[in-house]
């Protein structure tokens, strides 16, 4: 009588639960390989193509995330399901941006006393330091209205900081419109200068372009454009009986209707500003000692500002005012005497009281404001 063979598990057969698909194997040995094997079998297509459906899902969800500006519903409803927990809740919040102080600078530049130097010189410090300069593209406005104030005002509280905001705009005055009062800083000339460089400045233009006058003064007869300085003033022509030598005081007096009236209450209130409300205010005519005080005082925004300024690549167009103001056929002593006397010489005793200021600045510049 033959004896029956016994299979693992102890039975007579060899599949208990029906043979596997494909028929049952030839023997044994092949049927021990197929069982070492049966883990990795049991990964199937479907199983696949779910995993694969899974991670398309994800990977257009987070398109999606990128393209909108916030991520999908279910995602949301994922977060929601898994809980609420947080990148802030484990970590807690990023450290906030030091800001250096101060971090709000108005520089409301007076015309036609290097201003278009000092801009050219921020926006390479910008660069170079990384600070925000606000400037604006409206030059011939410097009166404004109650509601014009207000919105200026909101733009520059508005702007990211540390900022420096630029513009030909007389004094405003923030704090009486709820905002932060700025850190003001400026730069003047003598008066009888200012009128000088202006009279050319409308006659030949600047430096930017050759034909920049005749855009600003295209009804200018040409026998009027190369009227000498020196008749023009002893001729008592309207534009020089009348040279606007208190052009400069609003700039520091304010918005206020008075202040555009030459006499004692504008100068006054104007020294107050000063006093009160602005860092610094130079003299072009000690402009590398204005910019090197201008280093000390606001490093973070003018460090290097001397260096760049000395630059004899740098900035050597911007000097062709100063250069047309030193020939001795642009300025003789008999246009000074003349355009500097009158009632109009007020800003004078401003020039000399920011002198007085600045005099007693170098010694205080050693310890830089931080």
């Amino acid at each position: 009588m033959k004896k029956k063979q016994q299979y693992p598990g102890g039975g007579a057969d060899a599949w208990p639960h029906g043979a596997p698909l494909g028929g049952a194997p030839a023997g044994l040995g092949s049927w021990k390989r197929r069982v070492s094997l049966l883990p990795f079998l049991r990964f199937s297509l479907r199983d696949y193509g779910f995993c694969m459906a899974t991670l398309l899902v994800f990977c257009l969800g987070s398109l999606f995330y990128q393209l909108s500006g916030g991520p999908p519903r279910f995602l949301l409803d994922l977060r929601q399901y898994l809980g609420n927990s947080t990148y802030l809740d484990d970590h807690g919040p990023p450290p906030s941006k030091v800001l250096p102080f101060p971090s709000q600078v108005v520089y409301n530049r007076v015309g036609k006393c290097g201003s278009r130097t000092v801009v050219l010189l921020l926006r390479i410090l910008s660069e170079k330091h990384g600070f925000n300069l606000v400037t604006s593209d409206i030059h011939n406005k410097t009166r404004l209205t109650k509601n014009e104030q207000m919105e200026l005002i909101k733009n520059i509280s508005t702007a990211e900081q540390p900022y420096l905001f630029t513009r030909h705009v007389h004094f405003l005055n923030f704090s009486r419109f709820g905002g932060d009062q700025p850190v003001y800083i400026n730069i003047i000339r003598d008066p009888v200068n200012r009128f000088l460089s202006n009279y050319f400045f409308r006659r030949f233009g600047d430096w930017r372009g050759e034909q920049n006058h005749m855009i600003r003064t295209p009804s200018m007869r040409q026998e009027e454009r190369y009227l000498d300085i020196n008749e023009c003033i002893l001729e008592n022509y309207p534009e020089c009986s009348n040279p606007r030598l208190f052009y400069i005081i609003p700039y520091f007096c304010g918005q206020h209707p008075r202040c555009r009236e030459p006499g004692e209450w504008a100068l006054e209130r104007a020294k107050l500003n000063v006093n009160e409300n602005f860092l610094l205010v130079g003299i072009l005519e000690e402009l590398e000692d204005v910019l090197l005080l201008l280093e000390r005082f606001l490093p973070h925004y003018f460090k290097g500002v001397l260096s760049i300024y000395k630059d004899p690549g740098g900035l050597v167009l911007c000097r062709t005012e100063e250069q047309i103001e030193r020939s001795p056929k642009h300025s003789p002593a008999a246009s000074r005497s003349s355009a500097g006397q009158g009632p109009h010489a007020t800003p004078a005793s401003l020039a000399r009281s920011d002198a007085h200021v600045n005099s007693a600045l170098p010694g205080a510049a050693l310890d830089p404001v931080t």
